[in-house]
């Protein structure tokens, strides 16, 4: 195929709600542009996109896909993306290599909550917008309702380019107000009649041109002189206003589609070609190593990695954006993350699983390789004497976790191994081990999100797992002071073990001193503190151990035993085996043997007077607490405050913010499972949320004794 020139390509994200048509209008561009010769469709399973099983499977897009098209001597590289918001991250990657944005919406729905999870997607990539309302030929499909919708949720700087005429069944006309010409389909699509508008949408569509004239003139000082000196502009200048509007966000124009029938894609297309940024137009992503490069075909090399995928007979494919200079089949360049060389030995340009070879691609371009030895997603390559490594994309934080466990214990290393592989293919999965709930966790963006792993482990992988609810990380404390003292003694032949030690724990304040005097009914403990040691414990909170003996019944060397003796049980509580925390020791008193007393005797002692202790100083279960913002259309409020509360959330302010109601709350991790799922089920997909760790907070009287008893049957299956 032809070698494009930066300024001849175009890069383009199809983002929207799933259902909008989003694969179907990519369809249709590329059977506009000659790259295929048949229209496929979505219920048909044989599109260029989602064509890997899953999808076929599941009837929509899971993961982005990488088409290209021809178009007035341009091309077009289009990302298809899915429009389940809990497959974000694929359009979190299209978005950070595209510099315009087509929302699809169905114009039978209206705005829905994939709309506006897209729409605030491309807010956070600051990529300008283009609605297209497609599926115009639906019975139910309402133009003028649509268009209010997409004005309320995104604001007047939705501006009508094109309307329809006929909306519905009949559907074949449009009327393009930047060019004033109406657009007349023949029956099942293809190449439009050009127009003049009719006398009975010449005021309409006046209107609307006047409107368009004064959006486009807004956007540079040269154009408003020019619309006040003749009171209007034209087309020519109307495209350069539109076009500095768009870039700077000002304007998202309105088109209109039925991409299942092929009518007004073409125009889209050329309006795509004339008026959307090339990709040196959009700002450079940041470099943060390395020389600096601009976005022209005669610079330095360099690409960035934004997607890693695997296919079967194929191997891993690395899509990349070419950032600088021009790539070459052959070509040697170094991971700016591991130092090591990649070659290129082939480069393709990619419309879906159909790739073809290319000598070489240009700054700007989208393309992708094959058999790179160790390169992923988020890497840079680049000449070693340029050391270039751009700015990673920022995936959205986890939403939802699920603990994954193989039925067959026998499985548990190779369910290790398929999760390290996939979490390449779609980064927004997080594995943990954690080495405290003894689990294998995997956070995702919420339910249907794990339901696709869940897919690849029946379907692909033929492992049974199961997925458990996530154990919660809880501490443990105390609530007032207790002393206890413990002899360890054994004899067995030959020098034996003693030691004893006498203590006293007590909860600790942050910033409080160590006291010298407890009160034990009538017996009063004077203490003398000779030194002090603060721990930071690894999982929060502290450890501070008093050395208070006198008189030198434990010798010096035996402290550390003592300490590590506690800290073993700091590190499985009584009540429940979790960590505790927050703690003051003070050691006082015990004895020792002159041939009998060893470190291990004194650890044990330490370890036994602390447990003893800690039974008998008011243990209590302290449970994680989050901070919680939670963002609700006005009409669920309600709603969502009975649920909130519900959890036992503590409801710390609320207010308006992007147009959506928010809820500032604090509430514990225990009540926070699957809250994924029932937000978006009370507000019918378009509550969003985000949570952080705050501290550890005393659970109630109620639930401890659940966790207690919990804890108790655990122990005894054991």
């Amino acid at each position: 195929m032809k070698v494009y020139k930066t300024e001849e390509i175009r890069n383009i994200a199809l983002i929207g709600n799933a259902g909008s048509g989003k694969t179907t209008l990519a369809e249709a561009m590329l059977f506009e542009g000659g790259i295929i010769s048949r229209r496929g469709e979505v219920t048909a399973k044989n599109t260029v996109s989602d064509y890997t099983q899953i999808e076929q499977d599941y009837g929509n897009s899971v993961f982005s896909t990488l088409l290209y098209t021809e178009y007035n001597g341009k091309k077009i590289n289009i990302l298809d993306t899915p429009g389940m918001d809990d497959l974000c991250g694929s359009v979190v990657q299209a978005l950070s290599v595209t510099a315009l944005s087509l929302i699809t919406i169905n114009a039978s729905n209206g705005v829905e909550a994939g709309t506006e999870a897209a729409g605030r997607q491309a807010a956070a990539a600051d990529t300008p917008l283009v609605f297209v309302f497609n599926q115009l030929d639906h019975d139910n499909s309402n133009f003028d309702s649509t268009l209010d919708q997409c004005k309320s949720a995104f604001g007047n700087k939705v501006t009508v380019v094109q309307y329809p005429v006929d909306a519905g069944p009949t559907f074949s006309s449009i009327i393009d107000v930047l060019k004033m010409k109406m657009y007349k389909y023949p029956k099942g699509g293809g190449t439009p009649e050009i127009l003049d508008i009719p006398a009975s949408e010449k005021d309409k569509a006046d209107e609307l041109h006047n409107e368009l004239v004064e959006m486009a003139a807004e956007n540079e000082e040269a154009l408003m002189e020019l619309y006040f000196d003749k009171g209007t502009l034209t087309e020519d200048e109307m495209r350069k206003g539109i076009k500095l509007g768009m870039l700077e966000r000002g304007i998202f124009p309105v088109f209109c589609t039925c991409a299942k029938q092929n009518i007004g894609v073409g125009r889209l297309m050329e309006f795509i070609t004339n008026i959307s940024p090339a990709p040196s137009e959009k700002k450079m992503t940041e470099i943060v190593k390395g020389k600096e490069v601009k976005m022209n075909a005669s610079d330095t090399p360099s690409i960035f990695v934004f997607k890693t995928s695997v296919e079967s007979h194929v191997g891993e494919i690395t899509y990349f954006k070419v950032m600088s200079g021009t790539i070459t089949e052959g070509l040697d360049l170094v991971n700016s993350k591991s130092g090591n060389k990649e070659r290129l030995s082939q480069v393709f340009v990619s419309a879906g699983k159909n790739r073809e070879k290319v000598e070489k691609l240009v700054a700007g371009d989208l393309g992708c390789t094959v058999k790179l030895k160790e390169t992923k997603y988020n890497q840079t390559l680049s000449p070693k004497e340029a050391g270039i490594k751009f700015k990673e994309i920022t995936f959205p934080a986890s939403r939802h976790t699920v603990a994954v466990k193989a039925k067959n214990d026998s499985d548990d290393e190779k369910v290790g191994e398929i999760l390290s592989k996939i979490k390449y293919e779609d980064p927004t999965y997080v594995i943990e081990y954690s080495k405290e709930l003894k689990q294998l966790l995997v956070h995702g963006q919420g339910e249907y999100h794990l339901n696709v792993l869940k897919w690849y482990f029946d379907t692909v992988y033929k492992i049974d797992v199961d997925y458990l609810a996530p154990k919660i990380p809880y501490r443990e404390t105390i609530t007032k002071f207790a002393q206890a003292d413990y002899r360890h003694k054994k004899q067995s032949g030959g020098s034996g073990q003693f030691g004893e030690v006498h203590l006293i724990i007590e909860p600790y304040e942050p910033g409080s001193e160590p006291k010298k005097m407890f009160k034990f009914g009538d017996k009063e403990q004077k203490l003398s503190v000779r030194a002090v040691e603060e721990h930071e414990l690894p999982w929060g909170g502290k450890l501070i151990f008093c050395n208070c003996i006198v008189g030198g019944s434990i010798d010096a060397r035996f402290l550390p035993a003592i300490l590590k003796g506690i800290m073993e049980k700091m590190n499985e509580g009584p009540l429940t085996g979790s960590y505790a925390r927050d703690i003051r020791v003070y050691v006082y008193d015990g004895k020792m043997h002159p041939v009998d007393s060893n470190e291990i005797s004194f650890k044990l002692a330490g370890r036994n007077a602390f447990s003893m202790a800690f039974k008998n100083a008011g243990a209590k279960i302290l449970e994680p607490i989050y901070d919680l913002e939670v963002w609700t259309p006005s009409d669920r409020m309600g709603d969502v405050m009975s649920d909130l509360q519900g959890r036992r959330a503590m409801i710390m302010g609320m207010g308006s913010e992007k147009g959506l109601e928010k809820i500032s709350a604090k509430v514990p991790l225990k009540e926070m499972n699957k809250y994924t799922t029932s937000l978006s089920s009370i507000t019918g997909g378009r509550g969003v949320f985000k949570m952080k760790f705050d501290d550890y907070e005393k659970v109630p009287a109620d639930v401890q004794d659940e966790l207690l008893k919990a804890y108790e049957a655990e122990q005894e299956e054991e």
